[in-house]
């Protein structure tokens, strides 16, 4: 999994540099380090939404909000690797 978080000037403003270290923290709490890729991108062209934009493998998500992390991580990241996981055991 390759997980792309805009560290241009309008993400950098919402919360793009807090929003890397919640990645950080989140993946090396779960030992997730060694499945994902963690990358900045400069811009990436969703400026006018609220929040910063993270793209995992192709899919863009424009607007994540610091508030909505726990939840964002969750479900496309946690849910997916988990069960990229359990795919390889069966």
């Amino acid at each position: 999994m390759i997980i792309q978080i805009c560290i241009g000037s309008s993400c950098h403003l919402k919360g793009a540099e807090e929003m890397v270290e919640k990645f950080e923290t989140r993946l090396k709490d779960g030992g997730y380090e060694a499945d994902v890729t963690l990358a900045g991108s400069f811009c990436t062209g969703h400026c006018n939404r609220k929040g910063v934009t993270i793209q995992i493998d192709d899919d863009v998500f424009p607007g994540v909000t610091l508030e909505e992390f726990p939840t964002f991580f969750d479900t496309h990241v946690k849910q997916v690797l988990k069960e990229e996981r359990n795919a390889d055991r069966g």
